[in-house]
């Protein structure tokens, strides 16, 4: 039985729930205040989901393949704009270490659905 809706999907479940987080963390004291950042981390965040959504809906596997590429760089830019937070003494290194792991654990995630695709996708062109 194959997923049926992006929102089944564990990389957009894991992204959801980091996106959640980043709006949290960054909705308070001087790093709420700090619009460029927060807006920035944001939208990357945002994006990570976006892109499986929107790749999914697409309903081609090379096109859902190109949006889970997008998806990964905007995991590697959230977690870069963490390590800004952190400098900036926005994050304490607890909050830091957790929203990071997390944010590694969905890269993971999106690489591995990519090599199911690409297993797929070769898959269907062998045979």
């Amino acid at each position: 039985m194959g997923v049926e809706k992006f929102e089944d999907l564990v990389a957009w479940q894991k992204a959801r729930e980091l996106t959640k987080e980043i709006y949290r963390v960054s909705n308070d004291g001087a790093f709420s205040r700090d619009f460029g950042l927060r807006d920035q981390i944001r939208r990357a965040a945002v994006s990570i989901m976006s892109n499986i959504a929107e790749g999914f809906g697409r309903g081609s596997m090379n096109e859902f393949h190109q949006f889970l590429v997008i998806s990964k760089a905007s995991c590697a830019e959230v977690q870069s704009q963490l390590y800004v937070a952190l400098d900036a003494g926005y994050l304490d290194q607890t909050t830091f270490r957790r929203l990071s792991d997390n944010a590694n654990e969905v890269g993971r995630i999106i690489s591995a659905l990519r090599t199911s695709l690409d297993k797929q996708r070769a898959f269907k062109t062998k045979y």
